[in-house]
C-alpha cells in the first residue's frame, strides 16, 4: 500500500466510475473545493441519513464554490439506485476496488456484532480549489457532521 495523503498533501488524481456512468477524475474539480465522504454501504440507515443531509445542504456548498462527491465500494448498480430513491444532487463514486479508500486510509479492519471484515471508516475530506488536502474528519459520527463540514467550508 503506498502513501496515505495528509492534511496539506496535494491529493494524487485518481479515477472511479460514477452514478451518473461516466468515469470521474478528481481533476474535474479543479477550481473548485471539494467535499469527499466515504460510507460504508448504499442503504444502511447511517449512511442514509448522511447522504440525505448533504443533499439537504448540497446548496449552501454549491454557494460556498463547493462540490460534494460519496464514495463507498459498492457497485454502479447499487448507486444508481440509492440516488434515484433519495435524490441525491451529487455523484456517488464506485469504489470496488478500495484503492481511493486505501489512497484516504478509510479501508480498515473493522468489527460489527463480533465479526471482523474489511471495509470504509466513515470519513470526510475537504480540498481546496487546488486539490490539496486542507481538513479531514475520521471515525465520522453522522450526526451534526454535515454542519460542520459546512463551517469548514465557509471558514476555509
Amino acid at each position: 500500500m503506498g502513501e496515505i495523503v495528509k492534511v496539506g498533501d496535494q491529493v494524487p488524481n485518481f479515477k472511479l466510475q460514477a452514478s451518473n456512468g461516466k468515469e470521474v477524475e478528481l481533476a474535474d474539480y479543479a477550481g473548485k473545493k471539494l467535499v469527499i465522504y466515504f460510507y460504508p454501504r448504499d442503504m444502511t440507515p447511517g449512511c442514509t441519513t448522511e447522504s440525505c443531509d448533504f443533499r439537504d445542504f448540497n446548496g449552501q456548498f454549491g454557494s460556498n464554490h463547493t462540490e460534494v462527491i460519496g464514495i463507498s465500494p459498492d457497485d454502479l448498480a447499487s448507486h444508481e439506485q440509492f440516488v434515484d430513491k433519495h435524490e441525491l444532487p451529487f455523484l456517488l463514486l464506485s469504489d470496488t476496488e478500495h484503492t481511493v479508500s486505501e489512497l484516504f486510509g478509510v479501508w480498515k479492519l473493522r468489527s460489527w456484532n463480533g465479526e471482523e471484515f474489511m471495509g470504509i471508516e466513515r470519513s470526510t475530506f475537504l480540498l481546496d480549489e487546488q486539490g490539496k488536502l486542507i481538513k479531514e474528519w475520521r471515525s465520522v459520527s453522522v450526526e451534526g457532521h454535515v454542519n460542520e463540514v459546512l463551517e469548514a467550508v465557509k471558514n476555509s
